[in-house]
């Protein structure tokens, strides 16, 4: 059986495709930039004197890493709302979902760079008067950060896949806008290799530049 290939029906609504990328690129930004604070504030609880700081982001990073991205998005915007007793937009409930998921992530790559340095380095400066704040930001992180640097680019290139499960919830992604135009055209296939291709073109370069940036550290080690 020949299939006859459709792509000019299914152009005619590109702007529906850019406007879709644009919402999953805005998505994947906006998580990244509150998964690194969430990130952050989680790595410096698991290295926290206090057990009960170390307890509950634990806690927090074992939930969102151990069940699957799509069922927390469905438990945010359906469940959750039942639970407080009132309603959570889409939208809402899209970026805090990926928010959250990459924060666990990002939070288990910082305390992974940060633990790797020399034990040694932190006595080191204690013994010149260097309070612990003072090795940490100038002496640790500076360090941590330069190895976690391929992990970190990687694990955001796959968050910029992630948000392609938000289209469950109808937030208005590129996943979505490709549904969108299949159920206009009835071209699945013409829909959705368009929508790959341009999840292509935007991660491909990405990936090159994170497999560029993890050889140049290698070599300067």
């Amino acid at each position: 059986m020949t299939y006859n290939w459709d792509f000019h029906s299914v152009w005619q609504f590109y702007d529906l495709f850019l406007y879709g990328l644009w919402i999953s690129v805005l998505y994947t930004i906006g998580s990244i930039f509150f998964g690194v604070i969430i990130g952050f504030a989680t790595c410096a609880a698991r290295l926290s004197r206090w057990w009960m700081f170390r307890t509950i982001a634990r806690i927090y990073q074992e939930i969102f890493r151990c069940t699957p991205l799509l069922v927390q998005l469905l438990w945010f915007y359906y469940a959750f709302p039942l639970l407080v007793g009132g309603s959570i937009d889409n939208r809402v409930a899209g970026m805090l979902t990926l928010s959250l998921y990459v924060g666990a992530f990002y939070a288990e790559i910082f305390r992974g760079g940060i633990v790797s340095i020399d034990r040694g380095q932190r006595e080191a400066a204690a013994a010149i008067g260097m309070s612990p704040w003072q090795s940490m930001t100038r002496i640790i992180l500076p360090q941590a950060l330069k190895r976690v640097l391929p992990s970190f680019i990687n694990q955001s290139v796959i968050q910029f896949k992630n948000t392609s499960l938000v289209s469950v919830i109808s937030v208005a992604d590129l996943a979505y806008m490709a549904a969108v135009v299949n159920g206009q055209t009835y071209r699945p296939l013409e829909s959705y290799t368009v929508m790959a291709a341009l999840y292509i073109l935007m991660l491909l370069p990405l990936t090159q530049a994170a497999d560029w940036i993890e050889r140049r550290l290698r070599v300067s080690d």
